[in-house]
């Protein structure tokens, strides 16, 4: 029976994801089990409630997948997702996984070691608009691992600049945003509820030049018409946004 339990793991299992009890139970396999499994050498344990076969390594992807089974509405975003969908400014000697979520969860140590990794639950849309709009997979990325469309990474980018995310570089990164679909991100700031990131969505979207950038004042005066905007930075400097 153990070794028909073995081969149906390593037949089945996903390679490179960590096996929690829930996915274990899809595969037949027992948390009892999983115990024995580790005890004999065919399994290892990388912390509480995630394991692996003997000879897989977690990787960045399968990673993502297994969090996302803990983390409800789990997305790589913001600069990770431009990034990731062909915008990028600078090449990071190594990159950091920008990951947002609707709740908290406290990371095991072992992820810090797959991955250079940020997450953050910052609730950007009203309850009118679905969590998981405009989220979806990479072509030739992992299903599993969803990540925000262009226009919805440009408003998640704008929320972390002066929390160690640079207006230099946010503006440096709209020259290669061309494409943009204008109804995408009309949707968006319609459902969106900060009054930063509306306001820096249109400042950067000026920046641009582009088409897609040219009619973003309404958003501004549906949210706060006629107030000057300020906050202090991370580093120090003030971040301004005239009405």
């Amino acid at each position: 029976m153990i070794s028909h339990t073995v081969q149906r793991l390593m037949r089945d299992a996903p390679k490179g994801q960590p096996l929690d009890a829930k996915l274990l139970a899809e595969l037949g396999v027992s948390m009892a089990m999983a115990s024995y499994l580790v005890k004999q050498g065919w399994m290892y344990r990388l912390s509480q409630g995630a394991y692996l076969l003997t000879g897989d390594k977690p990787t960045r992807d399968g990673t993502i997948v297994y969090l996302s089974r803990k983390i409800d509405g789990l997305h790589v975003a913001g600069k990770t997702a431009l990034a990731w969908r062909g915008v990028r400014h600078n090449i990071a000697f190594k990159e950091r996984v920008v990951m947002w979520g609707r709740t908290p969860y406290k990371f095991p140590s072992w992820i810090s070691e797959v991955m250079f990794y940020s997450y953050q639950t910052t609730r950007l849309f009203d309850d009118n608009l679905p969590y998981v709009s405009w989220l979806t997979p990479i072509p030739a990325g992992h299903p599993g691992v969803l990540v925000s469309s262009m226009e919805r990474a440009l408003l998640e980018l704008a929320s972390d600049i002066g929390k160690g995310q640079s207006i230099e570089e946010a503006c440096n990164l709209m020259v290669t945003l061309r494409s943009l679909r204008t109804g995408v991100l009309d949707e968006l700031l319609l459902h969106c509820t900060r009054v930063k990131v509306v306001r820096l969505a249109r400042d950067l979207g000026l920046a641009s030049g582009y088409e897609w950038g040219h009619d973003l004042q309404k958003h501004v005066d549906r949210i706060s018409k006629g107030k000057r905007w300020s906050v202090l930075a991370r580093d120090g400097e003030r971040l301004t946004l005239k009405p």
